[in-house]
């Protein structure tokens, strides 16, 4: 999912992002929810990935930091992330 949203730095409609991942809206929003901010089990998620309304629609986007967790996973990166 990092890798779709790396690819769209303006954001992507949740349906859209379903249809390039091949799963269900419901998959992704508990994926969305586990990368964002929102507290599970009592503890902040790493906050790598925002949903923010855009008019009718919900955009996905990575934050600074899923960005910066990103380029650090990305084979031959001498950046570490700070999670």
């Amino acid at each position: 999912m990092l890798a779709e949203l790396a690819q769209h730095p303006g954001g992507v409609s949740l349906p859209r992002l379903c249809k390039r991942l091949g799963v269900r809206m419901s998959v992704l929003l508990r994926t969305l929810a586990w990368l964002g901010d929102d507290a599970i089990g009592g503890r902040p998620g790493p906050g790598w990935v925002a949903v923010e309304p855009e008019g009718a629609r919900s955009i996905a986007r990575l934050t600074e930091r899923g960005q910066a967790t990103f380029a650090a996973a990305r084979p031959g990166s001498d950046d570490v992330a700070q999670p």
